[in-house]
């Protein structure tokens, strides 16, 4: 799965004109970016998010301008392994309207005590730093597209 780089301050993107690697701050996501260096119009994150620290996860969801759709998996998982490409195709998708990350249960054992994962793939969404609905199992990127399109409205 190809996923972009994140850490505690937020995304970073390469310029898509000159390649530089920018960071967009959380709090910024959903915004109009620039590159540092050519001044060219950055894109919003369209793959998902790979969190890596309990630090990056914990920044990401208390200050993300965007929701976060938070995907908890393992390598080993059959069905985390089928729903890669669906997020995929959600990340492109929902580009700048939500964000969507991936937690490696294995990798980051205490993030997923902390929200109680007892099933994998589990998905659950935040939005202004509170677990807003969560789903399990995996799904299409439509069904999970409609998934947090309900929960945000409700």
């Amino acid at each position: 799965m190809t996923t972009n780089s994140i850490d505690e301050k937020g995304v970073l993107l390469p310029c898509p004109s000159c390649g530089q690697r920018n960071r967009l701050a959380w709090e910024r996501l959903g915004g109009q970016g620039r590159c540092a260096s050519c001044k060219q119009t950055l894109g919003t994150p369209s793959l998902p998010l790979a969190v890596t620290t309990q630090g990056q996860f914990s920044s990401m969801i208390a200050t993300s301008a965007l929701p976060v759709l938070v995907d908890f998996w393992a390598a080993w998982c059959g069905p985390c392994r089928s729903l890669a490409p669906e997020l995929e195709k959600l990340a492109v998708s929902s580009s700048g309207e939500f964000l969507v990350a991936k937690v490696d249960t294995e990798a980051l054992p205490n993030v997923a005590r902390q929200f109680a994962i007892r099933s994998i793939p589990s998905l659950l969404l935040f939005a202004h730093g509170e677990e807003v609905s969560r789903t399990a199992g995996a799904q299409s990127a439509g069904a999970l597209r409609d998934f947090v399109r309900k929960a945000l409205a409700d």
